[in-house]
């Protein structure tokens, strides 16, 4: 019987990502991904109870633009949807919680993002504070440079260990047809390249990326019928830091802390995770955020290769949850943690704990999570 609370991640698609997908809209791009997240479910569009999007105006350069990608969807006979100006992780956090309140059964959850047509760095200065810092325009790059520089002048890493966390994540993505990079130069070799913005090297930056991504949830025996290993969605929370770089620790993320013990990731009667599918853009970030879920080497960190070898703006997000997900279902996993981050250096975060009926049983539940309130 369906117990409160029970939520999973039955299907997940995505796009094969590339530099730029130029040939393609936003529509077009997101269509094929639609239509084979649902063909995994045998669901239809008109059977699904709530739909919602992720995705931002500025990276399509017009107002209201995801309205746009509602014909890939079918917005009649009218549905049930929503759409949140962030990264599709999100997006599936309001759908989380519209089942957990029994507004729905099934949801459709996707996000897309081209950000190629314009220049990312500089557009992702539109995200800060508006009277002290976007004024003076420093870009995505320099700013998580200057995070890096923190962690180094604080001993917490340095550079090669920057280089082997680039190495490893596209070497990892060997395995994934989806990714953009699926190889890496030698640690050696890497360290021997100029620097982008000190200390950030090339390797240690994301790749410019277009591509799209979606996510079926279901309710208890809804998700039992539609999948024969769905991936539990057992606790999920998010949280932000303050605003102003200049009063935050770059070296810590107390937020994202923060997020994984609302989830449940901490939880002393569950096992750890043995798998962690992170939204670290920047080498120095996967750092930060080890450290703040308590992550040891038994856990395999972004074995799909991560945001370092595809890192489609306001979907990559949604992907490290579809990541960690389809992991659980394959049987590959047992218990994951999923990331997601919006903003400069780490200032938003979402954590959400997911796992497969193998998982062993906890003697105790979280109380928000076992009443379906969001915490």
């Amino acid at each position: 019987m369906t117990r409160p609370g029970e939520v999973a991640v039955v299907a997940f698609a995505q796009t094969r990502h590339v530099r730029a997908a130029d040939e393609l809209s936003e529509v077009e791009m997101l269509m094929p991904v639609l239509r084979e997240v649902l063909d995994r479910t045998g669901l239809s569009a008109g059977e699904i109870g709530f739909t919602c999007s992720g995705s931002c105006d500025y990276l399509a350069g017009r107002a209201f633009s995801f309205t746009m990608a509602l014909d890939g969807v079918g917005a009649w006979p009218p549905i049930s949807e929503s759409h949140v100006e962030m990264d599709g992780a999100w997006a599936l956090y309001e759908a989380w919680v519209k089942i957990l309140t029994g507004e729905a059964e099934t949801a459709l959850v996707y996000s897309y993002g081209k950000s190629s047509p314009g220049d990312l760095p500089e557009v992702l200065t539109r995200q800060l504070d508006p009277y002290y810092l976007a004024p003076l325009w420093p870009d995505s790059v320099s700013l998580a440079a200057l995070q890096a520089r923190a962690l180094l002048d604080a001993g917490e890493t340095d550079e090669r260990e920057l280089a082997r966390i680039a190495a490893r994540s596209r070497a990892s993505a060997a395995d994934n047809p989806r990714a953009q990079l699926r190889s890496s130069a030698p640690v050696d070799e890497l360290l021997e390249r100029g620097y982008l913005a000190e200390p950030l090297r090339v390797h240690d930056v994301p790749p410019v990326t277009d591509g799209a991504a979606a996510v079926v949830l279901a309710a208890g025996d809804t998700a039992r019928r539609l999948t024969a290993r769905p991936a539990w969605i057992r606790g999920m929370d998010h949280r932000i830091e303050a605003h102003s770089l200049g009063v935050r620790d770059l070296t810590d993320s107390p937020s994202t802390r923060l997020a994984a013990e609302r989830a449940g990731l901490f939880d002393a009667a569950a096992p750890p995770p043995d798998t962690a599918e992170l939204h670290a853009p920047f080498t120095s970030q996967e750092v930060v955020l080890r450290k703040a879920l308590r992550l040891d080497g038994e856990t395999a960190v972004n074995p799909s290769g991560g945001p370092l070898a595809a890192n489609p703006v306001m979907a990559a997000g949604l992907i490290r949850i579809g990541e960690a997900a389809a992991r659980i279902s394959r049987g590959e996993s047992r218990r994951a943690v999923a990331h997601a981050t919006s903003g400069p250096c780490l200032q938003q975060n979402l954590v959400a704990v997911l796992e497969s009926d193998e998982a062993a049983p906890r003697e105790t539940a979280r109380d928000d999570a076992a009443q379906g309130e969001p915490a």
